[in-house]
């Protein structure tokens, strides 16, 4: 009598994949990797992540894009100094639903930092930041641009103009 059993492709790379995930899980563990974010949960992992930065030069501004999808702005901090604009914030997990089985999750999660150096020729005053369809855009308006100016370089000894209220040096044989 012969027994025959089903074969299902996708339970076996889902089996393939919860493998892969527990083996850098433990890699990560071994060398201190995870910190903080060391929470595992179904299959997804916590480690770092850095959101996708664009920047883009207009004649009369920087202008900064970072995707940030299911980040709230109250989730967002942005600061400037010193010529270093920083952005950092937090992408929360949304509750697992007891109904639901996650086959794959590929998205990261928890706290992310980038940073990123500016010429110093901008008006920090000025930064304004902007959200919609998950991107963030933060423009950085230029400062005016600062001309050399000339310095007209004046002979001693009377051969030059006297500012006003200047006096005449006294002559060299008094």
């Amino acid at each position: 009598m012969t027994v025959m059993t089903g074969w299902d492709l996708f339970e076996d790379l889902l089996n393939a994949q919860d493998e892969q995930l527990r083996m850098n899980r433990l890699r990560a563990q071994r060398f201190g990797q995870l910190g903080q974010l060391g929470q595992y949960d179904a299959g997804m992992s916590g480690q770092a992540w850095a959101p996708v930065v664009d920047i883009t030069e207009r004649k009369d501004a920087y202008l900064v894009a970072v995707e940030l999808p299911g980040v709230g702005i109250d989730d967002l901090d942005i600061t400037f100094q010193d010529g270093l604009l920083t952005i950092q914030g937090q992408r929360h997990l949304t509750p697992d639903s007891s109904e639901e089985r996650v086959h794959r999750a590929e998205s990261r999660y928890g706290a992310f930092r980038r940073s990123v150096m500016l010429p110093t020729h901008v008006r920090a005053d000025g930064i304004e930041a902007s959200t919609q369809n998950g991107v963030l855009q933060i423009l950085v308006p230029k400062a005016e641009e600062v001309h050399a100016r000339r310095i007209e370089v004046r002979v001693a000894g009377g051969h030059a103009a006297l500012a006003p209220g200047d006096e005449a040096p006294p002559p060299a044989d008094a």
